[in-house]
């Protein structure tokens, strides 16, 4: 045991001393904080105002549609080609031209936007587009129908749907869940990938340098690939800490410095309100009445923290985290003590990769069903079960479930472990032979 604490050693400070050690730890938290405060703060930053005159020669529109923040519209009283001809000579300070031509039936509205340089973008079309659809579906209600527009939106109903656990009474809120067991799931997706591949890489860069061959005279192969293993986790549960805590305080900093960046308020409610304005217009109506509340904002998102158990989701994370990187790094450091290069190991990579490829791609239908029998038997499944447990937890897992999947997963890496040592022994010695899978076979029946 005292030599495989020195090989844990051994491989973490060598790995923490590293500079791209030093470099990922301090550049993950700056990304991870880029990608909360950086679309905050262009959302807070005043859009471009593109300016749209209109020919309207139907007389349904004229000084009718909305100006916004993005869009400002001016009604001209001069024929279409006149316009035209004003437009391509510059002589009036606008984005586009809007025609709207007099048709037979108004249900045959037609709209060409012309442009010059630069194309309108998606958002203007669109915000065109909708304020003609409006102001045309207004009219023929009120033409067609006698009824005011106004009194159909009224009777629309906007039902407020909230969820609530029948013993505690607590709210929970269905984004919120769903956004936690994903970033768990993915989390640990990408520790396993990253780390794995170091045990990988270093297993075979020791074989390679015949290192390895100094290091077996007074240490046994299954000790090294145990401290080689063990002493990368202790590394990515470092980094990982420090990720969080230099995270925290990055988004901290910059709450202090500028309190309204990341709340909802102010610019990004104008944001809010420009996007709502592409809805529907009953949709759009409804979402006015909805004013945004900071306080209950956050209220609703604390009640919903409050129906998780949170110190169930970290501890389920730490452990399926080390759990599942101890599993694929055994059998990743059977891959790199099997070959003689890089190249040689993908053949080997693929069976091994497929169930963590596997549990993404079927995340999105677990979240749809996360008590169906897909998603029990992903989340029991060792191999599949670091990731798909994660997406789980959130939503309420029974603790019999939780406590098999663990025990399996437990089960599985001492497997996995004294599989791995098999071959481990044989290859890590070997050299200039080509390795397919009958020859690892024989490895593991081997018995000297």
């Amino acid at each position: 045991m005292n030599k495989i604490s020195l090989i844990i050693v051994r491989e973490y400070l060598s790995r923490v001393r590293k500079k791209s050690f030093l470099v990922m730890t301090f550049l993950g938290p700056i990304l991870f904080a880029a990608l909360m405060i950086l679309p905050a703060y262009f959302a807070t930053q005043s859009g471009e105002n593109n300016i749209v005159d209109v020919v309207d020669e139907t007389g349904i529109y004229a000084k009718k549609m909305k100006n916004s923040s993005s869009v400002t519209f001016n009604y001209l009283d001069t024929g279409i080609e006149e316009a035209q001809q004003a437009f391509k000579n510059n002589q009036m300070k606008s984005d586009a031209l809007l025609y709207i031509p007099k048709t037979e039936s108004s249900r045959d509205a037609k709209a060409v936007l012309f442009y010059e340089d630069n194309q309108p973008s998606i958002v203007l079309q669109e915000r065109v587009k909708n304020e003609i659809n409006k102001l045309l579906e207004h009219t023929l209600i009120r033409s067609e129908l006698g009824i005011d527009p106004s009194k159909i939106q009224g009777i629309n109903p906007n039902v407020n749907l909230t969820t609530k656990n029948i013993e505690t009474g607590e709210q929970s809120l269905a984004a919120l869940t769903t956004g936690l067991g994903f970033v768990g799931g993915i989390l640990i997706y990408f520790f396993i990938f990253i780390f794995g591949s170091q045990v990988m890489r270093g297993v075979l860069e020791e074989k390679t340098s015949r290192i390895v061959e100094v290091i077996v005279s007074s240490i046994k192969p299954f000790q090294l690939m145990m401290g080689k293993i063990i002493g990368v986790a202790l590394v990515g549960l470092t980094q990982f800490l420090l990720w969080v805590i230099l995270t925290f305080i990055i988004i901290t900093a910059v709450n202090f410095t500028n309190p309204t960046l990341l709340d909802p308020t102010g610019d990004q409610q104008k944001v809010i309100s420009e996007q709502t304005s592409l809805m529907p217009d009953n949709v759009e109506d409804k979402s006015k009445e909805m004013s945004f509340d900071k306080d209950s904002g956050f209220a609703a998102i604390a009640q919903g923290l409050q129906s998780i158990n949170i110190p169930l989701m970290l501890s389920a994370f730490l452990f399926y985290f080390l759990f599942g990187y101890l599993l694929y790094g055994a059998l990743f450091a059977a891959i790199g003590s099997a070959v003689d290069n890089e190249a040689d190991t993908q053949q080997f990579m693929l069976p091994i990769t497929i169930p963590l490829l596997l549990a993404i791609v079927m995340s999105s239908f677990i979240v749809q069903s996360p008590g169906g029998p897909v998603a029990f038997w992903f989340s029991i499944i060792p191999f599949t079960s670091p990731v798909v447990m994660m997406i789980r937890i959130p939503f309420g897992v029974p603790v019999w479930e939780v406590a098999l999947s663990m025990g399996l997963l437990v089960l599985t890496f001492l497997g996995a472990v004294w599989l791995a040592g098999k071959i481990y022994k044989t290859g890590i010695l070997m050299y200039g032979k080509k390795i397919d899978y009958k020859e690892l076979w024989k490895w593991v029946r081997y018995s000297g």
